[in-house]
């Protein structure tokens, strides 16, 4: 900061002395990240920003220049007033619930909660959130109930990263994707902003950004939008949502030795997750009940879900009593569940070719030498001389074994 007011460049001696000694590393560590950034030159006796970003990082902070950084604020339209603060928040759950609760019940039969849009669908497959396990509907993978897991300012970045991903396949400038989410992270909640200013690339992420909840549009055509709380917090660490069932509730999972479980909530984002590993028994208005079983387990096993990842949901959505206990869970819970992951991993097939019948002990011993340097030995029986090769290294065996038994000939 002090560097970008300076119109002239300092002597590295002058800057160095600013700085107290204990925090000498810190100081050559950010000299080092601005030279690799190239916003400072990588070498020599006087430091002086790069002109390019100076003058830009100038006008973003003063609001300077015609490039709009922070957005630029529509005029109010007293016929049609944009939704409050509530109305945004509301709007923003409501997408955001939709995605996660779409995510846990696809494919779990019964109703199906409201669809996604085809852009989010397809954002959740290619992430490896979702796939299609074999079957027509999209259903979690053991990726999507890990991203259950993480709080919703983590939930929304992965999904924006993949965007970020997504915008280069489609010849976006990835440039401006990354400067329009920025901008948007420092743009006032409650507030409308026009679109004129904005690149094309930047106009068609708003139909991406709407079925996400980072921005509302009275209708698609608008030529006005307003951020969310999702977006206006992105590079904060203030919640992205209200307090709300998605996450912001305490924990409300009780488990019993005898894997009966009690999930005070009233939400159906929360008693879907739970169905994917839960057999439910009881439904109230305020209280859902359910057992761990070797079938629940079992299903979400299938589902590609995790022993570990089961017992780190209830862990982090334990009620508050059982974090008075020592160890949180009961052992014997845990323990059962991870035998019943190890029950259904007992058994692994792989395809490959079984050589026998070797002429003698050498050759036998030759052959299975030469198979184990190539690393394709899955099992093996010195006593009947035979040995089970990969399905990949039995063209090279194959060729080994003709090119010993021609140069031993007939």
């Amino acid at each position: 900061m002090n560097l970008l007011w300076l119109e002239s460049a300092i002597n590295t001696s002058t800057m160095a002395a600013w700085v107290i000694r204990e925090n000498k590393k810190a100081y050559d560590d950010a000299l080092t990240t601005l030279s690799r950034l190239h916003i400072l030159p990588t070498s020599g006796v006087r430091l002086a920003l790069n002109t390019t970003f100076k003058s830009s990082f100038r006008q973003a902070l003063t609001g300077g220049g015609t490039s709009g950084s922070f957005g630029v604020p529509a005029e109010k339209d007293v016929k049609r007033p944009p939704l409050d603060i509530e109305g945004l928040d509301n709007y923003a759950l409501e997408r955001w619930e939709t995605i996660l609760h779409y995510m846990v019940s696809s494919g779990t039969g019964g109703q199906q909660p409201a669809k996604p849009s085809h852009g989010v669908l397809y954002l959740l497959q290619r992430s490896g959130l979702m796939a299609n396990f074999n079957v027509a509907a999209l259903q979690i993978t053991s990726a999507g109930f890990q991203f259950l897991l993480h709080s919703p300012h983590a939930q929304l970045w992965d999904l924006l990263l993949q965007y970020l991903h997504m915008a280069e396949e489609r010849q976006m400038d990835l440039v401006e994707v990354l400067g329009f989410l920025f901008m948007l992270s420092t743009m006032e909640l409650g507030r409308e902003y026009a679109i004129e200013n904005l690149s094309e690339t930047q106009k068609a992420m708003l139909e991406d950004l709407r079925d996400y909840g980072l921005i509302w549009q009275r209708k698609a055509s608008s030529r006005r939008f307003s951020p969310t709380r999702l977006a206006t917090t992105l590079t904060s660490s203030s919640p992205p949502l209200p307090t709300s069932s998605s996450g912001g509730q305490e924990g409300f999972i009780v488990l019993e030795t005898n894997y009966r479980l009690y999930a005070y909530t009233d939400n159906p984002l929360q008693t879907a997750v739970l169905n994917l590993f839960v057999s439910l028994k009881y439904r109230f208005p305020n209280l859902v009940v359910g057992s761990i079983t070797r079938d629940s387990v079992k299903k979400a096993l299938m589902n590609g879900i995790s022993a570990d990842q089961i017992i780190s949901y209830l862990v982090t959505h334990a009620h508050p009593q059982m974090r008075k206990n020592n160890p949180l869970l009961p052992v014997t819970v845990q323990d059962q569940i991870r035998l019943w992951e190890l029950e259904k991993n007992r058994l692994k097939s792989n395809e490959g070719y079984l050589y026998t019948a070797f002429a003698s002990q050498a050759d036998y011993e030759y052959v299975l030498k030469y198979a184990k340097e190539l690393g394709v030995v899955l099992w093996e029986n010195p006593t009947k001389r035979c040995f089970f090769g990969s399905l990949e290294g039995h063209a090279n065996i194959k060729g080994f074994i003709e090119r010993r038994t021609n140069a031993n000939g007939p």
